[in-house]
């Protein structure tokens, strides 16, 4: 066996800061559309369960807000250390896209963050919703201008190559490649589902427990209702996706199904549900085949065929390996969110939504599996696109530093030590946050002191009018 090489820990050290970094903005993404449709129901209903729910998930949004940013800042970093080869042929394209994540995103999100939880007895209801509002339009900025620049990495377009360097030569053909509205759609859908069903395995977890007020029911109910209808729309747009993907990048599909070869004697492609991919022996091992399905599947025919990986050089070759079982865990998990969804509706109409143990131990179970599914997709993506960082134009050995394997594992260690002190610690938090519930604030307006309504937000404008008071004393004649 071969000795780890510097390339290898680069590549795994980015792998483990943006696997960590991803499943907070993941999070976040959902949360903010959530906190606005919340807040949006309480003006329209004025019922109390939605103002507990939006402070209740507002202080969680906060605290994951926070580590989302702060985990995200070395990544921007280690282009420049671990990928100077990268930042120099591709950031003609890459930094304009990030910088205009900053400028519009960010800016927008910080700008109305602080109105959005310090707020709301200092403006208008208007105002506060509007400022919630343009928060979860912010998390949809970001994403956009984000996987923008990820697509272009898988399906560039728009561009020359000038002395060893991208040159962009048509910003809307830069933006729009022809992977992005798929993994936009793709990548938007999968937030909703992750929090959704982070949102119903909190509720679950209450319910179990014999806490089933209003506030908690409601949440329940509404991340079930969006499981019901958001999870097969990802399945289609999941599907969508792979059709694009098999027209730019086959290799990566081909890798993805552990497909080599075509056989002369089947007029259809079966779909191998299960199997060891052997990347030397070029061939899948203890395949578990299902006729036709994967000719259904990938080319919505019976008898349509896909390239093999034995038809590119073994140099262009996505290790199948991994990302033969990544892509199962991620389907097979979508698949149990929809029956989470589906189990839900049954229940609802049973008139047991709320009291059906086996529905709510299904659900606290399934918390986790949206951050899972997402991972695993990533990963799938990711390698599949491999041994490419910039798709058929800059190979990833290409694009590393020149650091040493000693530099690279010690800043591994440090990360990996960092990491999961400081993000561990608040994930912790976090979950203790959950675990306590939506409180049943007694005021209509905000869980904050009435006294505190209205008062200016100038320096010491909370301090009380009296401070310390003498005591009063009896005067006593002489």
């Amino acid at each position: 066996m071969s000795a780890i090489s510097a390339f290898d820990l680069a590549r795994l050290q980015f792998a483990f800061t943006v696997s960590f970094h991803i499943l907070f903005p993941t999070i976040t993404i959902g949360l903010a559309s959530y906190l606005a449709v919340l807040e949006a129901l309480w003006i329209a209903r004025r019922e109390q369960a939605y103002l507990q729910l939006y402070h209740f998930w507002s202080k969680i949004f906060a605290v994951n807000f926070g580590m989302g940013v702060v985990s995200g800042l070395v990544m921007a970093y280690e282009f420049g250390t671990n990928w100077s080869g990268f930042s120099r042929f591709a950031g003609g394209v890459t930094g304009p896209l990030l910088t205009y994540e900053v400028l519009t995103a960010f800016f927008l999100e910080a700008g109305f963050l602080g109105v959005m939880l310090f707020g709301w007895n200092k403006v208008g209801p208007g105002l506060h919703m509007f400022a919630t509002a343009m928060v979860a339009l912010g998390t949809l900025i970001s994403t956009t201008w984000i996987l923008s620049s990820n697509s272009w990495m898988q399906t560039p377009q728009g561009y020359l190559i000038e002395n060893g360097r991208i040159v962009p030569t048509d910003w809307l053909a830069v933006i729009f490649n022809p992977s992005f509205p798929f993994r936009l759609v793709h990548m938007t859908l999968a937030a909703y589902l992750s929090t959704a069903l982070f949102v119903a395995s909190a509720a679950a977890w209450h319910l179990l427990r014999g806490k089933s007020t209003p506030a908690v029911r409601k949440m329940f109910s509404m991340a079930l209702w969006l499981l019901l209808f958001v999870a097969p729309i990802q399945i289609v747009a999941g599907d969508a996706h792979g059709l694009n993907t098999l027209e730019h990048q086959p290799a990566k599909i081909a890798a993805i199904e552990g497909h080599w070869e075509n056989d002369p004697s089947q007029t259809s492609l079966p779909l191998i549900a299960f199997g060891i991919p052997d990347m030397k022996a070029e061939q899948t091992k203890y395949a578990i085949e299902i006729p036709y399905l994967g000719s259904l599947i990938l080319t919505h025919t019976l008898h349509g065929k896909i390239p093999g990986l034995k038809e590119f050089a073994q140099e262009d070759r996505p290790d199948s390996t991994i990302i033969f079982f990544t892509f199962r865990l991620m389907v097979g998990l979508g698949l149990a969110m929809a029956l989470l969804g589906v189990a839900g509706a049954f229940f609802r109409w049973k008139g047991r939504l709320y009291d059906s143990k086996p529905l709510l131990v299904f659900a606290l179970c399934m918390g986790p599996s949206g951050l899972i599914a997402l991972l695993a997709g990533w990963l799938t993506t990711e390698i599949g696109r491999q041994p490419w960082v910039v798709y058929g134009l800059l190979r990833t050995k290409d694009a590393v530093s020149d650091h040493s394997v000693l530099s690279l594992s010690v800043t591994l260690v440090v990360f990996v030590v960092i990491y999961f002190f400081v993000f561990g610690t608040g994930i912790i938090f976090m979950l203790k946050m959950v675990g306590s519930g939506p409180d049943e604030y007694g005021t209509e307006k905000s869980p904050q002191d009435a006294n505190q309504i209205r008062r200016p937000a100038r320096p010491l404008s909370a301090t009380p009018d009296n401070i310390d008071p003498a005591p009063e004393r009896e005067t006593e004649e002489v």
